[in-house]
């Protein structure tokens, strides 16, 4: 799925206490830690990447990646085969398999409540509903869904949204058969229908039996249910008893014989393997180290400062390897990122100065330094929107956004005016009032880094810079609202293509992906089209123009494509980073024969 890393961390003192224990996996139970705080298990609310992985864990898409394939491929995961899309990619029908059950809840009063396909069209309808004030509305209503945004458009009015009104483009046929129509051809539309968030089935009493306390009773068809919730604390899903039969069936990778000998002990398994799964918020580097290091958790996500310790020249640490520990490294389908608010009065607007200045800060920053000492050089230079894995990326594509030169972006800031008028070393804005840069950022000892490595560039050049400090939820929140000036975070990709990351920019996503609010005509025609082609040279010289216009205008500031190091404990079975799917628990297993000193 598509979601937003944002690159926060902080304090996490109860898995730093549980790493001294030396405590061993117990039973059949997956202990994993976020590096940031979750918000909440509603797909139509929700929009960060780690409520989102809970999502899909809980809740079922019409559809999925399979889990171990490179190249990507689409499996069917509620249907029955794949959708049948008509020859002008504006139909597509959705065949939901009999026997397919939500979890045991009070509300259904004891009855066996079974997934439909009017289920699917509420759950889409609910993302066009204002009342959810839904973040996730960019990914579906660029789709033109027939008769969607004029319901969203009465209901914006005051009206209550009517969820039993005929909608010509959402149509449950029968009980299992659901038929998508689009305004406009959208090849890849059938690839959104792998997002449980926000596409996860819910089911309609549950939501209104709920209300605005949903976010906290998720009640989906998926392999694990919510067993406990502290909130940016611990997470506890545990086996969800009516799942349905699924097995595990995956081919690993031929140059992967570890992969191999794990598949052969789980091919034809019940899924999910684990019976829970225990998340724990540790928002610092260190004890989500030293956790990993002493056993109290059986993935990590090597931090990147942690690189260099865990695998040295990318080879795993010798006292790493003698354990039996494995080591995986996987480009990521990501970009990190700065944004420029183009509403702010400082660093916003069209007008040839500001435009200089965006360009300016942008030529100011040391990306290669930056993915030197952040990233530990686990990362690519970013040149566009294009990431790694997806249609259109080229590694020998070049464009400003990776150069760096503090030359050039004094020459500009000279030539448009913003000099130092009253010899204190800071340059001012054009008309003489004060420049200050205001990055956000959060408390946390790499966001610490980062601030310093942004404030040593912008000090190279004269240019004076700040940072507003708040916890990541609350930074979001604001971000949302245009409130801040400056913000830096990632997005990841959750299918094998960058219309996300175009998406950023595109002016309709005003207020859910376009952080920067940039709104330009030009931009716009060009995303619209390209979302109407297959993909082929007219849509790649499509988005490369693209490309060009937003490294001319600089709404964002694109750094780098991330590596990332996994590291997997030896009684973990079966992991493999996924590129584009979040359920990833459900295919996992305890070996309780395996060492553990």
């Amino acid at each position: 799925m598509d979601r937003r890393r944002f690159l926060a961390a902080g304090a996490a003192a109860p898995l730093a206490a549980a790493a001294t224990t030396h405590a061993p996996p117990r039973d059949r139970t997956l202990r994993v830690a976020f590096p940031s705080p979750e918000t909440g298990f509603d797909p139509a609310q929700v929009q960060d990447q780690y409520s989102a992985q809970i999502n899909a864990h809980i809740f079922d898409a019409p559809l999925r990646w399979d889990y171990m394939a490179r190249p990507a491929r689409l499996v069917p995961n509620t249907t029955v085969g794949l959708p049948e899309v008509s020859s002008d990619f504006r139909t597509f029908t959705l065949r939901i398999r009999p026997g397919i059950w939500f979890q045991d809840d009070p509300v259904f009063r004891g009855q066996r409540r079974e997934l439909v396909a009017e289920d699917y069209a509420y759950s889409i309808k609910r993302v066009f509903d204002p009342r959810w004030k839904s973040q996730m509305l960019f990914e579906l209503e660029p789709a033109k869904i027939l008769g969607l945004d004029e319901a969203r458009q009465r209901a914006l009015k005051g009206a209550p949204f009517e969820y039993a009104a005929p909608i010509e483009g959402l149509r449950a046929l029968d009980r299992y058969t659901l038929q998508i129509r689009l305004a406009e051809p959208a090849p890849r539309f059938v690839n959104t229908l792998t997002l449980a968030t926000p596409l996860g089935a819910v089911a309609r009493e549950i939501v209104e039996a709920y209300g605005d306390r949903i976010m906290e009773h998720p009640v989906g068809t998926g392999p694990f249910r919510l067993a406990h919730w502290t909130r940016t604390s611990r997470i506890v899903l545990e086996r969800n008893p009516t799942y349905r039969d699924e097995t595990w069936d995956f081919d690993p990778p031929a140059d992967q014989p570890a992969l191999a000998a794990d598949a052969a002990r789980l091919r034809g398994r019940k899924v999910p393997l684990v019976d829970r799964v225990e998340v724990t918020i540790v928002e610092e580097s260190q004890p989500r180290w030293l956790s990993f290091d002493q056993g109290a958790l059986d993935l990590l996500a090597v931090p990147f400062d942690y690189g260099p310790i865990a695998a040295p020249n990318r080879e795993l640490a010798p006292h790493l390897a003698r354990r039996g520990v494995r080591l995986q490294a996987t480009p990521l389908a990501d970009v990190s990122l700065v944004y420029f608010n183009m509403e702010h009065p400082v660093v916003g607007g069209y007008a040839p100065e500001k435009v200089a200045l965006r360009r300016a800060v942008s030529l100011a920053f040391d990306s290669g330094r930056y993915i030197r000492e952040i990233f530990r050089s686990s990362a690519v230079a970013a040149d566009s929107p294009v990431v790694p894995g997806t249609f259109g990326y080229d590694p020998a594509f070049r464009t400003e956004l990776s150069e760096y030169s503090p030359a050039r972006a004094k020459a500009l800031l000279d030539t448009y005016g913003y000099v130092d008028r009253n010899g204190d070393g800071w340059r001012e804005q054009p008309d003489g009032s004060p420049l200050v840069l205001e990055m956000a950022a959060s408390t946390s000892q790499l966001e610490r880094r980062q601030n310093e490595q942004w404030r040593r560039s912008m000090d190279a050049v004269g240019l004076k810079m700040e940072f507003r400090i708040a916890q990541w939820p609350e930074l979001l929140k604001q971000s949302l609202a245009g409130k801040l000036m400056m913000w830096g975070f990632a997005w990841e990709a959750g299918q094998p293509d960058s219309d996300l990351f175009f998406g950023l920019a595109y002016g309709p996503n005003l207020g859910s992906s376009n952080d920067a609010r940039f709104g330009l005509q030009a931009y716009d025609a060009l995303y619209a089209q390209q979302r109407r082609l297959p993909d082929g040279p007219e849509r790649l010289a499509l988005l490369r123009e693209a490309s060009r216009l937003l490294v001319a205008y600089m709404p964002y500031k694109f750094i780098a494509h991330r590596i990332q190091l996994d590291l997997s404990q030896p009684w973990v079975l079966g992991f493999r980073r996924p590129l584009f799917t979040t359920r990833l628990w459900a295919y996992l297993d305890i070996d309780a024969t395996a060492s553990r000193g």
